[in-house]
């Protein structure tokens, strides 16, 4: 097969998306050619067989023109089309797609649903998602599949490795209530550092010298620097309230890292459920964690393995 993805970066810095850069490379592997088109390219070190184009900072009108000049210019170097996260590129060239007889597959975990999002279910052939509460918009073209997460790179830790201090992880808005996490942690006297930039950054720097709490923020960091900051920690403290799959929290566990989380969504993973307050968190964090294999389940599930495999199959599927 040859394979056009459509993406928003392609930067093995970008702390957001970096990981994506290893579902491009296992595409890769899957096919005979991979053209790749982004809004923004950094440092990558990609297969031989993989082009990337990037269309820049520029008006989304001149993008979209583009995205199509692209779809139908390079027509004949793609057999069908991967989009990750950004159904605008389907908005723009959907119709294109859809005349061309292209297989079209989006990629979509967000509780956000939008006229774009709607527009790209109804031109794409497939919607892949981590888990039910990821894709909000009811579709028969909806297929559960579970998060990628790279459990090669995200690997278990021994406990000989960890700290004594708390890790939060998640861009630092209110729905993400890392204010929970920093006066739970106050509370039972640890250390907390957060990995994190948004908006919320003065209020939660403001929370953290009112209660004496022990901070640091990280910042943005690279997957590597996320990775390396779950082999450490001594727990996650998971305090989001969007009600969806968090990716970070099957990221830890797949280091063997003990995760709290104030969520519903994680039944029958290897996780401690409390209640969404600093002295149920304080409580937990006063425990010493449990031994035992939290690994596991991600790899069974949520595996990048198992992923690639499967978006290869809605691609070449009638």
């Amino acid at each position: 097969m040859r394979l056009l993805i459509c993406t928003q970066a392609v930067d093995r810095d970008d702390p957001a998306l970096g990981f994506f850069l290893a579902w491009i490379e296992r595409l890769a592997r899957e096919c005979e050619h991979v053209l790749v088109v982004c809004l923004r390219k950094g440092i990558h070190t990609l297969p031989k067989n993989v082009e990337v184009i990037s269309l820049g900072e520029r008006h989304r009108f001149l993008r979209g023109l583009e995205v199509c000049a692209i779809a139908l210019g390079r027509h004949a170097e793609y057999d069908a089309v991967f989009v990750h996260m950004n159904p605008e590129y389907i908005v723009a060239a959907g119709w294109l797609w859809r005349l061309m007889q292209k297989k079209v597959v989006l990629w979509y975990t967000h509780k956000s649903v939008n006229l774009r999002l709607r527009i790209a279910t109804f031109f794409a052939n497939t919607v892949l998602t981590a888990s039910k509460e990821s894709f909000r918009l009811p579709s028969r073209k909806v297929a559960v599949v579970g998060h990628g997460i790279d459990t090669a790179f995200f690997a278990p830790v021994s406990p000989e490795m960890r700290g004594e201090w708390v890790l939060s992880v998640g861009r630092l808005m209110q729905s993400k209530r890392h204010d929970l996490a920093i006066t739970g942690a106050a509370q039972a006297g640890r250390r907390i550092r957060i990995i994190g930039e948004g908006p919320e950054r003065p209020a939660l720097e403001k929370l953290a010298q009112s209660q004496k709490a022990e901070v640091e923020f990280l910042g943005g960091c690279t997957q590597a620097q996320v990775r390396d900051e779950y082999g450490v920690a001594a727990f996650l403290v998971h305090t989001s309230e969007t009600g969806s799959l968090d990716k970070v929290v099957l990221e830890a566990l797949a280091t063997n890292l003990p995760v709290i989380t104030t969520s519903d969504a994680y039944g029958g993973f290897p996780v401690e459920k409390v209640s969404a307050t600093p002295e149920a968190i304080a409580e937990a964090l006063r425990t010493a964690p449990e031994p035992r294999d939290r690994a596991s389940s991600v790899r069974a599930n949520h595996s990048l393995e198992k992923l690639i495999p499967t978006i290869m199959h809605s691609l070449k599927s009638k």
